[in-house]
């Protein structure tokens, strides 16, 4: 899941060198909490949430397959 992120985002983001993924692992869930350069965070959020919502939305998709909870939050 932390590869996913970290590589959605370094595609989006103008320095994707700054794009950090740090993963917080619970029994039923993981947090992963992904920090991106403070100039590139409108681009990894994008209009009114849109592409932020569309990264939560494939990592769910991608957590099926292991049976667990993920939730995505960009600092």
């Amino acid at each position: 899941m932390k590869e996913l992120v970290e590589y959605i985002a370094k595609s989006l983001v103008d320095n994707p060198d700054a794009v950090t993924v740090n993963e917080i692992d619970g029994e039923a869930s993981i947090i992963l909490e992904l920090k991106v350069a403070p100039e590139d965070v409108g681009k990894v959020i994008g209009k009114q949430g849109r592409i932020a919502k569309a990264i939560r939305t494939v990592v769910k998709a991608a957590a099926v397959k292991h049976n667990k909870r993920v939730l995505v939050e960009i600092i």
